[in-house]
């Protein structure tokens, strides 16, 4: 999921695109081929490269050394096996360097996101401030600060991934929501593109992004709660002292608490743990539900929130308001040079 996580940005900067009706579905629809077509064939490629002896016995997979250079790193490792040295080194090299591109882009969306905080006033507004190009740095040091603190806590890059990968998906089954919020709110609004079978897609996408979450791991997602939590402090702490904060009505999110805190019962109950093969540590997870109920259990409940999520929704004319709220926003404050 990870790996296949690349069409969010083009997403996230949506707001700096030209000609957004036909290159950001453009964007995000190649982004996902390339990604899968890349990934698949090196899947293939992989999977048929391995020594059959390596994984022919009743241990499968975990039947590979752990010193085999397969094990400590795949391809690099099968490159140097099979004697494409350069191609071993070059991984290795791209292993080092890559990962300063994905830290970059993730910084700078991460400070947009920021900016729209703080613009629908849920932030200080000194995330608002942006520079003579639009962009808007106090976010981009905030994000690579607290990037910095985020590696602390986690012991391995397989633990950070899942982390990640939940936190991502968490916020993306935001959409199927507000899709079929819109969808009943205003039906009649000017939408440069529409999706067919809305009302079908939205609650099945949130069920899909429910089981990525859960797939993850009760030990990912009870730091990811705990993060929430922290978050909703954090957010309620910045609301208190702004005169001009939206209203927050409780009625329309009565079923938020109650979806996190189902998810992580689900998880603890369930069967995954989220813990890495070579942790020595006992799953956190008790395992309860059986495999294959499990993912049963995830979908009605999540159609089950979806379905309360609509019941519960703004009113036309509140949403409208908060929208024209937030759209009647004075011009943000650059930085002076």
């Amino acid at each position: 999921m990870f790996a296949y996580l690349g069409f969010e940005q083009a997403d996230q900067f949506a707001g700096e695109i030209k000609n957004p009706q036909k290159n950001l579905p453009r964007a995000i629809i190649m982004s996902c081929v390339i990604g899968i077509t890349i990934y698949v064939l090196l899947q293939v490629v992989f999977i048929g490269a391995i020594p059959t002896h390596l994984i022919s016995g009743p241990q499968g997979w975990a039947g590979i050394p752990a010193d085999n250079p397969i094990a400590i790193g795949p391809f690099a490792g099968l490159a140097g096996v099979v004697g494409l040295s350069w191609l071993a080194i070059t991984l290795r090299l791209d292993a080092a360097i890559s990962p300063f591109g994905t830290g970059l882009i993730y910084v700078t969306n991460s400070s947009r996101i920021g900016y729209g905080l703080a613009r629908n006033r849920y932030f200080p507004q000194t995330f608002r401030m942006v520079n003579k190009n639009g962009v808007p740095w106090s976010g981009l040091i905030m994000s690579f600060v607290l990037g910095l603190v985020f590696l602390l806590p986690f012991p391995s890059w397989h633990a950070l991934v899942g982390l990640i990968t939940s936190a991502s998906v968490l916020v993306y089954a935001a959409a199927p929501l507000s899709l079929g919020a819109f969808r009943r709110q205003v039906p009649d609004a000017d939408r440069p593109y529409r999706m067919p079978g809305a009302s079908v897609v939205a609650p099945l996408a949130f069920v899909f992004a429910n089981l990525i979450i859960y797939w993850t791991g009760f030990e990912v997602l009870w730091k990811l709660g705990l993060i929430i939590v922290i978050g909703y402090v954090l957010i309620g702490f910045f609301m208190l002292f702004d005169k001009e904060r939206p209203p927050i009505d409780w009625k329309s999110a009565q079923w938020l608490p109650v979806y996190l805190i189902g998810m992580g019962i689900i998880s603890w109950q369930g069967q995954h743990s989220g813990q890495s093969s070579k942790t020595p540590l006992p799953p956190t997870n008790t395992g309860n539900i059986p495999f294959w109920w499990d993912m049963l259990v995830v979908a009605a409940f999540s159609l089950a929130i979806y379905y309360w999520a609509m019941a519960v929704k703004l009113s036309r004319k509140e949403m409208l308001d908060l929208v024209n709220r937030q759209a009647g926003e004075a011009p943000e404050p650059r930085l002076q040079h």
